[in-house]
């Protein structure tokens, strides 16, 4: 999982999910609903994902790999470094997910129930 392929990967196959380069072609942004959700870059090993303020900082304290976005929201996003330090895929997959589910549901109830019928 700790690689460039396997992370887009992963983000492309969620619900809805699209992957766009607006800043870019050394940038894919994955987007759900119009809204983004992780930004990967393909020069470097870093992986940008919205996080809930308070996990944010727990996991800053918690992991070197893990440093406030990288011109993003530093309250609101997490960058992860993870060529830094040994992280499961599991763990990767989590913080995904929970970037994922934290933009979902920040969409319209619409947006929401057209994500829920896609399968």
């Amino acid at each position: 999982m700790n690689n460039h392929e396997n992370i887009a990967s992963y983000c492309e196959q969620l619900k809805g999910a699209e992957a766009t380069a607006p800043f870019g072609p050394q940038t894919v942004v994955y987007k759900v609903g119009g809204k983004m959700f992780a930004l990967l870059s393909l020069d470097l090993p870093r992986l940008n994902l919205k996080c809930e303020p308070e996990e944010a900082l727990r996991l800053r304290e918690k992991y070197a790999a893990v440093e406030p976005g990288y011109h993003m929201s530093k309250k609101h996003w997490n960058s992860v470094y993870w060529e830094r330090e040994a992280i499961s895929d599991q763990v990767i997959k989590d913080w995904i997910d929970a970037s994922y589910t934290l933009v979902v549901k920040s969409l319209s109830k619409k947006i929401q129930a057209e994500l829920d019928e896609y399968d």
